[in-house]
């Protein structure tokens, strides 16, 4: 199983069996003031952004059948970045609820319970035991799971053969660290349960069609669209960063906050205009030295710093996509001539455009 390369933007057409279409995110109301709120809405545009054009390899990749009473302990991130994607700084992994209930955890006394439809996320590929209703000695996930190669998906049916818990597992990787700004923020675990809503809807019933594409067939081929689970833990990242506390730091908390938000829609929906500090500050309708006061307290860094993280964000994506030229792509990232872009890009990365395009393309 090689699985895809894909942005998280869904295709008009592909070949595989259609999947719910996500839903429209609701309109945001209009900010009242400059103070950071548990109840402040999460600014889907910048989120879209945020996640729109990172390339990604994603897939579902196990099955797990657990009869009470069962528990188990993960490998190390490393071991299990190097089994699923090798070459990759990590993964990070889902775990989808189809029946039963069960924990996890990532440090001693720490658990999260998940029922049926819940989504557990370990945003960095943590270590974590996971386990049911009924104590039991945690075994080594590789003394229950068949080594690879894998001709088919794997099915881990494992415990005492009481009640069952039925688990569907998969994972994205990226080259691109801004998955960083969002994913750099999270807890090791978190557990999202689709709230009422047409979200929710989208999510129980992009759940409902992996399970039914990952157990049609007896012999054990699946053809679940690699497209799936981006867009399903885009969406479930989406609900987490709703109802996070907004205690965090870094994009959980910018984009709910009525300061950043304006200025990070701003710049990352036109990264090619020469933005300065006072055009952000503006748009966010506070003084220079709050703009940048409240970057530097919640993003860790200035404005005009964010902003170069973003344009090499974005060219990352234009010269891993392949169809622009490095002069077009500095263009569309504000630089005026390709000698520039290419000096900060190589500050950036290491090595040229030209150099980093193809060593992705490998």
């Amino acid at each position: 199983m090689v699985p895809d390369t894909l942005s998280l933007v869904p295709d008009t057409a592909h070949d595989h069996d259609p999947f719910p279409a996500a839903p429209d995110p609701d309109p945001a109301p209009d900010r009242e003031g400059a103070t950071v709120r548990d109840d402040a809405v999460l600014d889907d545009a910048v989120l879209d952004d945020a996640v729109r054009g990172v390339r990604v390899h994603g897939a579902i990749f196990l099955r797990a059948e657990y009869s009470e009473s069962w528990a188990y302990e993960s490998m190390s991130t490393r071991d299990v970045t190097d089994l699923l994607a090798p070459g990759e700084e990590r993964v990070v992994l889902f775990h989808v609820v189809a029946d039963g209930a069960c924990w996890i955890e990532t440090a001693p006394g720490e658990r999260l319970w998940a029922g049926p439809g819940d989504v557990i996320v370990l945003p960095y590929g943590d270590r974590h035991r996971m386990g049911g209703r009924t104590e039991a000695v945690a075994v080594p996930i590789r003394s229950i799971l068949q080594p690879p190669p894998w001709p088919t998906m794997p099915v881990i049916r494992y415990g005492a053969g009481g009640p069952t818990t039925n688990v569907v597992c998969g994972y994205l990787s990226s080259h691109d660290p801004l998955f960083d700004p969002a994913m750099r923020a999270l807890p090791s675990v978190f557990v999202v349960t689709p709230p009422p809503g047409p979200a929710g809807e989208w999510v129980r019933a992009s759940i409902d069609f992996a399970l039914g594409q990952t157990s049609r067939d007896a012999d054990g081929r699946y053809s679940v669209s690699p497209r799936l689970p981006e867009l399903l833990l885009a969406e479930v990242l989406r609900l987490h960063l709703a109802s996070a506390p907004s205690g965090e730091h870094g994009l959980l908390r910018a984009l709910r906050d009525p300061v950043l938000a304006p200025a990070l829609a701003a710049l990352h929906g036109d990264p090619s205009r020469h933005w300065s500090v006072a055009d952000l500050a503006a748009r966010s309708h506070v003084s220079v030295s709050a703009l940048d006061e409240r970057f530097r307290q919640v993003l860790s860094v200035p404005p005009i710093r964010y902003l170069f993280q973003w344009r090499m964000h974005v060219a990352r994506g234009l010269l891993a996509n392949g169809e622009l030229g490095v002069g077009a792509v500095a263009r569309r990232v504000g630089y005026e001539s390709e000698e520039a872009f290419s000096r900060a890009f190589k500050r950036e990365h290491g090595s040229s455009p030209r150099a980093w395009r193809e060593s992705v393309r490998r």
